[in-house]
């Protein structure tokens, strides 16, 4: 495995990046969406091997108090690897400075991120814009 990192969404394929979302998987989220929101993210990190886009991952930030690491994308012929590991310590050290840096977990693999230093909230709340979804895909708790 020779991976080669980028910051530079220029030469991206969207197409690919959807592709690798959902076997991820982190559900089906359209190229032209996700042009936009890693457009407007602060920090980004793409993980290629041989050309082949593997990894990604993405921080909104404020460049001050808050970072939120979203969208941790790793194919799953990599996962288990340390390649995630190594996506989640690039954005992290890119958001160094900040006070707080939060992240929400595709349910089940809240154990990985426990082992890279982030716990658990009490307060956490959220609005998705399906939330019979989200509470059927294990995202919220029953009220």
């Amino acid at each position: 495995m020779s991976i080669v990192w980028t910051n530079d969404p220029a030469g991206i394929s969207w197409d690919e990046l959807s592709a690798l979302y959902r076997v991820a998987p982190l559900g089906n989220k359209a190229p032209a969406d996700l042009a936009l929101v890693f457009g407007n993210s602060m920090f980004l990190a793409f993980a290629h091997d041989e050309g082949r886009l593997v990894g990604a991952g993405r921080a909104l930030a404020d460049g001050r108090d808050c970072a939120h690491l979203c969208d941790v994308a790793v194919h799953p012929d990599y996962q288990g690897q340390g390649l995630g590991r190594e996506l989640v310590a690039r954005l992290l050290a890119r958001c160094r400075g900040h006070r707080k840096i939060i992240l929400y977990s595709v349910p089940g693999k809240e154990g990985f991120y426990e082992r890279l230093g982030f716990r658990r909230m009490t307060t956490a709340m959220a609005i998705f814009d399906d939330q019979a979804s989200a509470y059927q895909r294990g995202y919220l708790t029953a009220p």
